[in-house]
C-alpha cells in the first residue's frame, strides 16, 4: 500500500486529507503543537533534522506539504516567523523529500499575485503584495530547486468544518448565528475552496505522474461580498446583516491583500477526473454535513 505523509495533519485542509487517505493509502499524519489523531507524528519543519529524521523513519512514497502560517496579517506582524514556517520549512520538506525520492505535493495560494488580472493561469507572473503570499512564493522556488518530483498547488480562500480552524465561511456563520452584523469586500474577489474537494484533488495527485505547478481552487471567480450573502443565504441566516464595503475601507487589515487573485482552472480540470466544485455546490456539501460537524457558535 502506498504509503502518505501529511505535515500539518491537525489544520483543516490537512485533517480532510488524512481522513480522505485513510483506505487507498497508509497515511501518516504529522503535527507540531496539537493533534487530531492518535498516530500523528511530531514533526516541526523549521527544524531540518526533525523533518529529515522523520523522512527517513517513515519513508513515505509522497509527501502532501500543508503546514503553514496561513494568517495573512500575522505573517506581516512576524516576518521571521513566517520566514521560518512558510519558506525555510519549505526547503526543508523539499530536501527530505529529494533525499528519500519521495513525490512532494506543495499546497500554494492565490496571494502569490498581485490582484491586477484575475483569473490568473499557472505560467502568469508571481508579484505578491504582502509577506504571505512572498514566502509562499519563496517556498514555490525552494521546491523547485530541491526536489525534482513535485506539484505545486495553489488555492483560493480555503473553507470547511474543522473544531478550531475559523475560515471565512465559519467567520460568517458564527457571526450571523450570534447577530453580528459583518462588513465584507464587494471588491475583493478570489476562488473560494471547500477543503474536502481540494483534499480529493491533491490525493489525486499523489498518484498520478504530474509534475509542475497548477491552479486547484473552486471553479468559481466571485467576491467576498457575494460569498458572504451565498452563506448565510444557504444556513438560513440573516444575509441583511452583511454590509458590502470596499477594501480601502477594512481599517483592521494590517497586510495589502491582492483585489482579484482568483485563479482559473483548466490546466487542473483537463488532467485530473475530479470535479472542482462551485461556491453552491461547495455549501450544499457543508449543510449536508453540519450535523457530524456541529460546532458550537455562542457568545
Amino acid at each position: 500500500m502506498e504509503r502518505i505523509l501529511v505535515t500539518g495533519a491537525s489544520g483543516l485542509l490537512g485533517s480532510k486529507i488524512v481522513k480522505l487517505a485513510e483506505h487507498p493509502f497508509e497515511v501518516i499524519p504529522t503535527h507540531n503543537t496539537h493533534s487530531l489523531f492518535k498516530d500523528s507524528v511530531k514533526m516541526d519543519i523549521t527544524n531540518c533534522a526533525e523533518v529529515l529524521r522523520a523522512a527517513v523513519q517513515t519513508k513515505p512514497d509522497s509527501v502532501v506539504h500543508v503546514a503553514a502560517e496561513t494568517n495573512v496579517d500575522q505573517c506581516e506582524r512576524n516576518r521571521e516567523e513566517a520566514w521560518k514556517i512558510n519558506a525555510r520549512g519549505t526547503k526543508n520538506v523539499a530536501m527530505a523529500c529529494s533525499k528519500i525520492k519521495a513525490k512532494l505535493i506543495y499546497v500554494s495560494t492565490d496571494y502569490v499575485f498581485d490582484g491586477k488580472k484575475g483569473l490568473y493561469v499557472e505560467s502568469d507572473e508571481p508579484n505578491p503584495v504582502d509577506y504571505y503570499g512572498w514566502t509562499k512564493l519563496k517556498g514555490e522556488e525552494f521546491v523547485r530547486e530541491n526536489c525534482q518530483d513535485y506539484v505545486i498547488a495553489r488555492t483560493s480562500v480555503l473553507y470547511g468544518w474543522h473544531p478550531w480552524k475559523i475560515s471565512f465561511a465559519l467567520w460568517v456563520i458564527k457571526s450571523l448565528k450570534c447577530r453580528e452584523p459583518v462588513s465584507v469586500a464587494d471588491d475583493h474577489y478570489n476562488s473560494p475552496t471547500l477543503a474536502d474537494n481540494l483534499a480529493e484533488v491533491l490525493l489525486k495527485m499523489a498518484k498520478t505522474n504530474l509534475n509542475g505547478i497548477f491552479h486547484t481552487a473552486g471553479s468559481e471567480r466571485i467576491s467576498r461580498y457575494e460569498f458572504a450573502v451565498k452563506i448565510a443565504q444557504k444556513f438560513d441566516l440573516d444575509a441583511n446583516m452583511i454590509k458590502p464595503v470596499r477594501m480601502s475601507e477594512l481599517k483592521m487589515w494590517v497586510a495589502r491583500r491582492p483585489r482579484d487573485s482568483s485563479l482559473c482552472i483548466n490546466k487542473a480540470q483537463n488532467q485530473l477526473e475530479t470535479k472542482f466544485l462551485n461556491v453552491d455546490e461547495s455549501l450544499e456539501i457543508m449543510k449536508l454535513s453540519q450535523k457530524e460537524n456541529s460546532i458550537s457558535f455562542k457568545n
